[in-house]
């Protein structure tokens, strides 16, 4: 059973690029609440929700990707 390794490649990738939104999401929501007086509350809110969605995403397409790389389905 050979990786295909492109695939896994691309995967890798993916997981990377979901890594730093994990991590930038839930400071940028934390720091949306801790400046609930600011007039942009709601923008800062919605970017933070947002960051959070997309990192989530990226990490579920890239371990379906390396699934996909590993078993060759």
């Amino acid at each position: 059973m050979a990786t295909n390794k492109d695939l896994f490649a691309k995967a890798i990738k993916y997981l990377s690029g979901a890594l730093p939104l994990l991590f930038i999401g839930p400071a940028v929501i934390h720091n949306a609440f801790m400046n609930q007086k600011n007039n942009w509350h709601y923008l800062v809110l919605a970017i933070g929700i947002s960051l959070c969605f997309f990192g989530m995403y990226y990490l579920f397409i890239g371990l379906k990707t390396i699934m996909k790389s590993l078993f060759n389905y």
